[in-house]
């Protein structure tokens, strides 16, 4: 068995990414790191390998006191949305850095598209999460129907037992 700890799965699993992942000019990558009492997030154009714009709970300016919060990954989120819409950047490519998409990373990521970061997938978000509560509802009642089992009379039963 590798004796291999968190950090350096993390980081194989973000070069992983990174292979797929590319930000351009047009649409730079949005790439998030979270400690465990800060979160960060930047916009990097990888073809000229400049960070266009960047927030983190460190920024004394936001009024954040813990960054290993969900409430903070909001804000954070919220905050690069609206720098990058001051930069002229609408659409941006999504990094985890490796993290599991959940928690503080998903929080950030939905405030960012809540605040006006790629509109179209905030739409298509929107649409997916009304329509799946009645359709997974649909779905088991259709997939597991009620079996009724016969009643047994424990009368009859004992009498054959004997």
């Amino acid at each position: 068995m590798a004796n291999r700890n968190r950090a350096e799965v993390r980081t194989a699993v973000h070069k992983r990414i990174r292979h797929k992942v590319r930000g351009t000019t047009a649409r730079p990558r949005l790439a998030v790191y979270r400690s465990l009492n800060h979160i960060y997030a930047q916009l990097i154009d990888d073809e000229k390998a400049q960070t266009l714009a960047s927030a983190s709970t460190t920024e004394k300016t936001l009024g954040v006191k813990t960054g290993g919060n969900i409430e903070a990954a909001k804000k954070i989120g919220q905050t690069i949305a609206e720098r990058a819409l001051a930069a002229g950047i609408n659409s941006v490519v999504f990094d985890r850095g490796g993290y599991l998409y959940h928690g503080r990373v998903k929080a950030l990521t939905d405030a960012a598209r809540a605040a006006g970061l790629n509109k179209d997938e905030a739409r298509e978000a929107e649409v997916e999460a009304a329509a799946s509560p009645a359709t997974k509802a649909e779905e088991e009642a259709a997939a597991k129907p009620k079996k009724s089992k016969p009643k047994v009379r424990k009368e009859a039963s004992a009498q054959e037992n004997k």
